[in-house]
């Protein structure tokens, strides 16, 4: 008989003969999602969850990104688009993201859509032109924002939804002509906003309102340096009080800080401006003024100029008190001061007194702080009195616990009660056993100072049944007594040791 070998035909591929598991080796193998999927992208260095693709001549976000990617560095390279699918998979970790140096032109709305998590965003050092609408409103938990040194001309007004946690926003050496401030009038948009630069920008007029408007913190570190500002007088007396606070957003650049007036030659000092022709900006004075929830403060507008023609107070939220307010809790007085009744929270803050006179304008601030709770007058001092005399009361009731009431030492020990064996040669005395005492210089064991039935014992009360003394030692060494080197008791023991 012939033996028959079963071939395979040409036609079948080699796949079908091998098995289901190898099968399924080599297709996860081939995969583009496989093992490289948490391996480190080709031109990047990765340190734990850190990966630099700095300098790396890339033209896009390399594909795939590990998961575990907390900080991705994309700076100094050609990645001029950032497109809604840079990151394909979501990066539930990334939380700083650095594209600065890239020649950035384009950033889609939907870019950050899979990195929700992002707190430092750093587009600095590109070419983008405009700020369109909605662009962050997915990174509700940025804090800092980097858009210095770009193109940017135009703002929108919802760029900046859903920022509740943005603290700094860089937006120095741009084209930014108009900056909409009253976004952060509001406060809803950009609550715990603490830094704004707008240095080195297009700005020919910032509204004094508006400024005023912003919160205390946010004044104090808003950079307008270097920009061709129109000179007036509630700049200067804005800036002046920074100046005079010894804010680094003036004292460092007041150098820098510039204004083109009309008909001058070239722009001068905006700290300068005061008493100069034909402004002749004055300094503002200012005044602070604490008072409670609930409380009625009047704001005194007391100027120094007389023949006063006008003159007209500025609340913090940037409106005109020149009457009665809405519902009467703001009254201007007939002397010019601004009374303030049943004061809330959102009635702290500073305001301004605008005075018009005969030769100069004149400003006072007065910056209102109101507490948090209410004041009882009297009842508070009563309250306080009465706590501390309770308090009193129980600390004297402590200490003649303390004193009566402590339990007795082993020297005040009852008779009836086993004497303590010596402590000489005892390996079983404890480590942080009572030293002995030494009175009188007998040296002997705490049951030796028990007297007998017919003595007194502690504090002079009588004791009965007592222990008969101990006989007392002889020789010259007997008023001594000698500590055991190798007790345990001699490593605590204070009873100096006599070779």
């Amino acid at each position: 008989s012939t033996l028959r070998v079963p071939v395979m035909p040409p036609s079948c591929p080699p796949c079908v003969a091998m098995g289901p598991l190898s099968l399924l080796l080599a297709l996860s193998l081939l995969s583009p999602r496989g093992s490289a999927a948490g391996s480190c992208p080709p031109r990047c260095i990765c340190a734990s969850n850190l990966l630099s693709c700095s300098q790396a001549n890339l033209s896009a976000v390399p594909t795939p990104l590990p998961r575990f990617t907390a900080v991705l560095d994309l700076s100094h390279n050609n990645v001029t688009r950032l497109r809604a699918d840079w990151a394909p998979a979501r990066l539930p970790h990334l939380h700083a993201l650095l594209l600065s140096h890239n020649g950035l032109a384009f950033v889609s709305t939907e870019a950050f859509t899979h990195v929700p998590r992002l707190r430092h965003l750093d587009l600095s050092s590109n070419r983008l032109r405009t700020l369109d609408e909605n662009l962050f409103s997915d990174l509700g938990e940025l804090e800092v924002l980097l858009l210095y040194n770009n193109e940017i001309a135009t703002v929108d007004r919802t760029a900046f939804e859903n920022l509740g946690r943005l603290r700094k926003l860089y937006l120095g050496q741009n084209r930014i002509a108009r900056f909409p401030l009253e976004l952060l009038r509001e406060g809803t948009r950009l609550p715990q906003l603490a830094l704004l630069d707008l240095s080195a920008n297009r700005l020919r007029a910032v509204p004094s309102g508006e400024l005023q408007a912003l919160p205390a913190w946010l004044r104090d570190r808003l950079y307008l340096h270097n920009n061709p500002l129109a000179c007036d007088c509630l700049l200067f007396q804005l800036l002046d009080r920074g100046h005079r606070r010894h804010l680094s957003a003036v004292v460092d650049f007041q150098d820098e800080l510039h204004c083109i007036l009309p008909g001058a030659p070239a722009p001068i000092k905006i700290l300068a401006l005061a008493g100069q022709q034909p402004l002749n900006c004055s300094k503002a004075r200012e005044a602070v003024l604490e008072a409670h929830l609930g409380d009625s403060v009047t704001l005194g507008c007391d100027s120094r100029w007389q023949g006063v023609r006008s003159r007209h107070w500025v609340t913090p939220g940037g409106e005109r008190v020149l009457g009665d307010g809405g519902n009467g809790s703001v009254v201007l007085l007939a002397n010019g001061s601004l009374q303030l009744r049943a004061l809330r929270p959102e009635d702290a803050g500073t305001y301004a007194c605008w005075v018009a006179g005969p030769l100069l304008n004149e400003t006072l601030y007065v910056e209102l702080l109101v507490h948090n709770f209410t004041l009882h007058g009297p009842h508070d001092t009563l309250n306080t009195a009465y706590t501390t005399l309770v308090g009193c009361i129980l600390s004297v009731v402590l200490v003649l616990i303390y004193l009566y009431l402590t339990p007795c030492r082993c020297c005040c020990c009852r008779g009836t009660e086993k004497p303590p064996a010596p402590r000489d040669d005892s390996i079983n005395s404890s480590v942080l056993s009572t030293t002995p005492n030494h009175a009188g210089g007998t040296g002997e064991p705490c049951g030796s100072h028990i007297v007998s039935s017919a003595g007194t014992g502690q504090n002079g009360r009588f004791k009965g049944g007592g222990t008969p003394p101990l006989p007392t030692r002889q020789g010259p060494k007997a008023q001594r007594k000698v500590s055991d080197p190798d007790s345990v008791s001699s490593v605590f023991s204070d009873t100096p040791i006599v070779v």
